[in-house]
């Protein structure tokens, strides 16, 4: 029989490694989505915790595993050793604590290691909020458009101008004012929608999301396909907002339409959860509901025009397991290219109240 585990001290919760069994992912592709972003300090030593914070410390140990060749999204959750106990810090977001430290706890479990070491510490409220403090921009209700390939939709020789942990580049796109923004670490789930609140703040007035969703729906082939919307269910409550797309996006070829969910961890997305969502639903991410949320509680608009990555209900080559491949690249370059011209084309329609107004 095996024993109770001991319960975590105050503020801490155990993270229980998934059942690899039950998961969308195959168990191989699974270990080899969990490989690239566990740390290496994880994955060449063992010790006798292991815990997840909210933290952004560039001054720790960096992972060797961090993403190359990219000018965005490439920095990993740092660590910290004390002894034989090892601290992981997280840029922090409620969603991104918990996904990382699921992701841990299910790699340790899946190479034959003590998963039960794993114990994370959510964020609060307002270390979140102040985490996104060095966001500083001057806009003026200007359209930002956030995430994904930014270095390959915004102008080809236009300067990156940096600040802590994200960077910028304006330009002037169908006689709009256009911030292209992009981060160097993840903006994760809840941490994206307080970027949205941000911008919010600072003087945006519209934010469009570029980034990558999985699709839902049988038959629909990664990396051929687009995916936009106007509503996500968040938290078990559907959330709409003003689209800066308005029909436009949908109306354009290539482009899937549909309800979409919030996820706070791909690791969360087992079967099970597939057939709770897959008859209403059509795409998944962690990050378009919080954003659309936060837009409209700040009432400015906001659409998202992303890549669909993956299929959770049927079986392709590509996944979120090998998405550095060659014709993976080649595929998604296609599609960015496609992104910018609706972009374009939704920029030289005008502004969204004379969108709406066509409807």
């Amino acid at each position: 029989m095996t024993p109770l585990l001991a319960d975590p001290a105050p503020g801490l919760l155990r993270a229980a490694p998934i059942d690899p069994s039950g998961h969308t992912m195959s168990p191989e592709r699974l270990l080899r989505y969990l490989e690239i972003k566990v740390h290496h300090l994880i994955q060449d030593h063992s010790w006798d915790s292991i815990r997840i914070i909210g933290g952004y410390d560039r001054t720790s140990v960096v992972s060797r595993y961090e993403k190359g060749g990219k000018l965005f999204n490439i920095e990993r959750p740092t660590a910290e050793a004390h002894g034989r106990d090892l601290v992981i810090k997280a840029f922090p977001g409620a969603d991104y604590v918990q996904h990382y430290a699921l992701i841990i706890a299910s790699y340790l479990a899946m190479t034959g290691r003590p998963a039960d070491t794993v114990t994370y510490q959510p964020p609060g409220q307002e270390e979140c909020r102040t985490a996104l403090d060095g966001l500083d921009l001057e806009l003026d209700g200007d359209l930002v458009i956030v995430g994904w390939s930014l270095q390959y939709l915004a102008p080809e020789h236009g300067v990156w101008n940096r600040g802590p942990g994200y960077a910028w580049q304006r330009a002037e796109v169908g006689g709009r004012r256009v911030v292209y923004l992009g981060f160097l670490h993840s903006i994760w789930g809840d941490v994206a929608g307080r970027v949205v609140a941000r911008l919010a703040k600072l003087g945006a007035g519209d934010v469009v999301y570029v980034g990558k969703v999985g699709s839902l729906t049988p038959g629909i082939e990664p990396n051929t396909w687009l995916a936009s919307g106007n509503t996500s269910l968040v938290r078990g409550a559907l959330v709409s907002w003003d689209d800066y797309f308005g029909d436009f996006a949908a109306a354009e070829s290539g482009v899937q339409s549909g309800l979409h969910v919030s996820s706070p961890s791909v690791l969360l997305e087992n079967r099970d959860w597939l057939a709770q969502h897959t008859a209403s639903y059509a795409f998944v991410d962690p990050e378009i509901g919080p954003m659309g949320a936060a837009a409209r509680q700040a009432g400015i608009s906001f659409g998202y025009l992303h890549v669909i990555s993956n299929n959770l209900a049927s079986r392709y080559a590509a996944d979120l397991s090998n998405e550095r491949r060659s014709d993976v690249l080649h595929q998604r370059a296609v599609l960015v290219d496609r992104i910018r011209t609706i972009i374009a084309g939704r920029l030289a329609a005008g502004p969204a109240h004379t969108l709406r107004g066509r409807r």
